[in-house]
């Protein structure tokens, strides 16, 4: 196995996702799902490092990466413009999606992925209404609601299917991915929701924000490499966890 067959592996999942959610008038308007190929890495992990894997569990992998494109696409909508027919059809994706996932697990009777995801609907949609609240979070808060944003829906199927000892290098990566990108970003005159609202709660100047998330992002790399320590990873694993955090490295310098 080397980084060439974990890419193909990788490509093959995306487009499976996109198989099970085709739609000529939605992908005209709208376009494909949109699915983060760091996450994919991290829900075919299990697999790649040998753990017990069949078809019910890629069957799983592919609703949830359906379930986090529908989420994605809600949280695309414009306010200011939400009766566009863009918008509309973007919500429309969104729900369209939705019923993808339940038809697809119920059509495979797994019950207990259907009540994991449901769990996890409401769970990360707790967090992301976070922004829109009257409210002051710490930015440890903040921190926590992008982690379980990016990592909730794998963290449940890990635990359903006795992956858990992947979570903690899972969690930790795909944080450090977002946050990354939220930087990146933010230096580009971009920020997103969640980044606006962590500046006015940081109550500082942009460069000693920009230290402060630099600083975390540092941290977390510290607590990936101590992860990493404690999982037994083919070597070919954590050469492409590496690289992946590089790549994310080039791209802000």
């Amino acid at each position: 196995m080397d980084a060439t067959y974990i890419q193909e592996q990788i490509k093959q999942l995306k487009n499976d996702i996109y198989r099970h959610v085709q739609h000529k008038t939605l992908l005209e308007y709208t376009g494909y799902p949109l699915v983060n190929e760091h996450q994919l890495f991290y829900m075919l992990l299990p697999f790649f490092n040998g753990d017990e894997w069949d078809d019910l569990r890629y069957e799983g992998i592919i609703t949830v990466g359906i379930v986090q494109a529908s989420l994605n696409k809600h949280g695309l909508i414009d306010e200011c413009d939400a009766t566009s027919k863009i918008q509309q059809l973007t919500v429309l994706s969104g729900d369209y999606y939705s019923g993808r996932y339940y038809e697809i697990l119920a059509n495979s009777g797994n019950i207990s992925l259907i009540q994991q995801l449901s769990e996890g609907v409401v769970k990360r949609s707790e967090h992301e209404i976070r922004v829109y609240e009257d409210r002051h979070y710490s930015l440890d808060d903040w921190l926590e609601s992008l982690r379980v944003i990016e990592t909730e829906f794998i963290t449940r199927f890990y635990k359903l299917y006795h992956y858990s000892e992947y979570t903690s290098v899972m969690q930790t990566a795909l944080l450090i991915n977002r946050l990354q990108n939220e930087l990146l970003n933010y230096k580009k005159g971009n920020s997103s929701l969640y980044f606006q609202k962590m500046i006015e709660n940081f109550g500082s100047d942009r460069l000693e924000f920009e230290h402060y998330i630099q600083k975390e992002i540092d941290h977390l790399a510290d607590k990936l490499k101590d992860s990493l320590q404690s999982v037994v990873l083919k070597d070919a694993l954590r050469l492409f966890i590496d690289d992946l955090l590089f790549s994310q490295k080039l791209e802000r310098s």
